[in-house]
């Protein structure tokens, strides 16, 4: 009689360690959130820096709910058929973001197929009144493909990002088996028409993620297909699956490697590039726009 022998999580190496420390600054973020029943990426997708970042008073604020209606092998976000939309949230965002004393915000979002604009029109009246509340706050958007949908696009870039980001999140070869509904195509046209919207002074950014089962000539050819579209602002960063039921991951990258990935990127012309096991798209953000 055989048995199956279950597959073991592959051990984290130790530089992917880190202690867990919080502050007074990290539970103020936390109750500024809650307070205003909203939610963070950083919890929802269990990011490994949430802590370093809300000891530091930032957090990525994500709207239109946390159910997504796309389920990708990689994310840990809740998928479901979300129910409606809160009309209210941008308001209740300027709110936290006010109490927060931010400069620099990342508003991001699940995927919304169910709406026609894809939540566009939130995404614009979140970003306006979070200007008009923070003078001198820059805000960077991290967006779903809005199905390729350009007025869903330019809804957004209308109500002027500093920073409009969509992330490629693997490679060309890996897509379909990780992102559910995406293409590379479509997120790449994204870019690009972000890239040359109106007076091209929105910095266009992108990230990816290594440990998926890509080789190092697809992870090349993504950066300059990358480079190619517009994108001058990029993060690399280490998969890390979620549960046992998302995709495995196949390998952990050295930092080492995340060196010479930024180093190649460099070489290929990006204006700056986040590359490191525990890079991720949102860490670090308002660092990376005054390069």
């Amino acid at each position: 009689m055989s048995t199956t022998i279950e597959e073991k999580p592959m051990r984290l190496p130790k530089w992917l360690r880190r202690p867990i420390q919080t502050d007074k600054a990290y539970s103020e973020t936390h109750n500024a959130m809650k307070k205003n029943g909203l939610h963070t990426v950083c919890e929802d997708a269990k990011c490994p820096n949430r802590h370093e970042c809300w000891n530091s008073g930032t957090a990525t604020v994500m709207i239109l709910g946390n159910i997504c209606t796309r389920d990708c092998r990689f994310c840990s976000i809740a998928y479901g058929k979300p129910v409606g939309l809160d009309l209210e949230e941008p308001q209740r965002v300027a709110d936290a973001i006010q109490k927060m004393k931010l400069k620099h915000v990342v508003i991001t979002s699940v995927t919304r197929d169910d709406i026609l604009d894809g939540g566009a029109e939130i995404f614009a009246q979140t970003i306006t009144a979070v200007k008009e509340r923070v003078p001198g706050l820059t805000v960077e958007v991290l967006t779903p493909d809005f199905w390729g949908r350009k007025e869903s696009l330019y809804k957004v870039l209308d109500a002027g990002p500093l920073v409009f980001n969509h992330n490629m999140e693997t490679v060309k070869r890996l897509q379909r088996s990780i992102r559910s509904g995406a293409t590379y195509e479509r997120s790449l046209s994204v870019l690009k028409n972000a890239a040359e919207y109106g007076d091209r002074s929105i910095r266009v950014k992108t990230g990816i993620m290594l440990g998926l089962g890509e080789t190092n000539d697809e992870v090349m050819e993504c950066l300059q297909d990358i480079y190619d579209h517009g994108v001058r602002l990029l993060t690399i960063g280490q998969y890390m699956a979620p549960t046992r039921d998302h995709a495995p991951t196949k390998r952990f990258v050295t930092p080492a490697e995340f060196v010479d990935l930024e180093d190649a990127a460099n070489k290929i012309g990006f204006d700056a590039v986040a590359s490191g096991p525990l890079v991720r798209s949102s860490y670090r953000a308002d660092k990376m726009v005054k390069v």
